[in-house]
């Protein structure tokens, strides 16, 4: 029978040891290099998006049908990610967290390289989707994995490294996207870069054994079925975090896929060559996913310090500030590096408590499905709003759709007031 959430005890919790073991590391490593792998094959798409979608539909970058047929990728590769979380979420409870995470980025690593092939529009959705079951199951296996290896003193700064291995991976897209541009080589030939992943299975599946609560647990308990999450004493967990993680998406995606638009398209970058603007792209990119580390680690300073829902609080109403104040700017190449660095920092940088953050909240035997519904289902409602802000950027361009996402920061803060405490705090 599942406990409920607020009688939880810490037996999850590995001794409160000084230093990290070696299997700790082990495990930390493992999580973090998926992270990695995961926000380069996730980004590799938006970094290249305009030219490659109007490459294979025969249009410029800038042509209506190309932006709309680039945000429908973008909105599908979301939905992937959203049931990725729950499906391998609920593998992960069954099979393992080491196995599944191996199962996930091995899905995510193979079809982002078969992205190269793509010959139509419609063959990179399909792609893009597959591609995306991976990298949403692998958050669920990796936080798991590691919320229930690592001892208690250092999960709040391993929550900010995991997440932090995320913009690692971002910036080796942006840094990839802009080394290519420079050869001048077909934007197809970044996804080549995705396969790279496929390497870490065989540490993970020889170097990280399975969590001992979860065997101990897979062991003695019964697997509960998929509606526990809705069991009295978790179900108003699921409802609060599956909403304020569907706010915090459709801010982030928002953010991350109409931003490289915005660069592209400044007054002083109409004449530049395509590869001048890739360069410049991959420049911002580069400078506020920087930015977003350091945020990373204040989030989850300020959620040591104060506690969760004031880390949150503080981080949000900061980060509406700058959406708002920041693009209802005219922005230019100057500018363009303070607005989005401030936007990134604030507005996206208290993602850093999320991998540690979810996964205690749920009982052992549906922690990643838990963790992958909650922190995915965000992925629908953000798959929906992009593709409705695609509609916006057409008639009033990318920087008025960025901007109109700053109200969402008001549903957010809402609902920091009723989010739950981790009764280890």
């Amino acid at each position: 029978m599942l406990r409920p959430v607020t009688d939880q005890t810490q037996t999850d919790n590995p001794p409160d040891n000084e230093r990290l073991t070696g299997v700790q590391i082990k495990a930390l490593g493992a999580a973090f290099l998926g992270w990695a792998f995961d926000g380069l094959d996730g980004y590799l798409y938006v970094m290249v998006a305009g030219q490659f979608v109007g490459q294979l539909l025969g249009k410029g970058p800038k042509d209506p049908e190309t932006t709309s047929k680039a945000t429908i990728i973008m909105s599908v590769f979301l939905v992937g990610w959203a049931v990725g979380g729950a499906v391998f979420g609920r593998i992960g409870d069954r099979l393992g967290r080491a196995k599944t995470l191996t199962l996930t980025v091995l899905t995510y690593a193979v079809f982002t390289g078969v992205c190269f092939f793509a010959q139509t529009w419609w063959h990179l959705l399909i792609f893009r989707f597959v591609a995306a079951l991976g990298i949403g199951g692998e958050w669920a296996a990796g936080s798991a994995l590691v919320s229930e290896t690592l001892p208690k003193r250092h999960k709040v700064w391993g929550s900010a490294v995991l997440q932090s291995g995320y913009m690692v991976g971002c910036i080796l897209a942006s840094i990839t996207t802009g080394v290519m541009s420079s050869y001048q080589l077909e934007p197809k030939w970044v996804f080549v870069v995705g396969v790279l992943p496929a390497f870490l299975t065989v540490f993970i599946r020889r170097a990280v054994p399975e969590p001992e609560s979860w065997k101990a647990a897979a062991k003695h308990e019964a697997m509960p079925p998929v509606t526990a999450l809705f069991a009295p004493g978790i179900r108003r967990t699921t409802l609060l975090l599956s909403a304020f993680t569907s706010v915090s998406m459709l801010i982030s995606w928002s953010y991350l896929f109409f931003v490289p638009f915005i660069v592209q398209r400044l007054p002083e970058t109409l004449s530049w060559t395509a590869e001048q603007k890739s360069a410049l792209v991959s420049r911002v990119s580069i400078v506020y996913f920087l930015v977003c580390i350091a945020a990373n680690f204040v989030a989850t300073g300020l959620s040591r310090r104060y506690g969760y829902r004031a880390s949150f609080f503080i981080m949000l109403s900061l980060g509406m500030f700058f959406f708002l104040y920041g693009f209802s700017r005219e922005l230019n190449t100057t500018n363009i590096y303070w607005v989005t660095s401030g936007a990134m920092f604030f507005g996206l940088g208290y993602f850093g408590n999320f991998p540690l953050y979810i996964p205690p909240l749920f009982p052992t035997l549906v922690r990643t499905l838990g963790s992958g519904f909650t922190y995915n289902v965000g992925r629908l409602v953000s798959a929906v709003g992009v593709f409705f802000l695609g509609d916006i950027v057409n008639k009033y361009g990318p920087t008025q759709a960025v901007w109109a996402t700053g109200f969402m920061f008001i549903p957010g803060l809402i609902l920091t007031f009723f989010l739950p405490e981790p009764k280890e705090r």
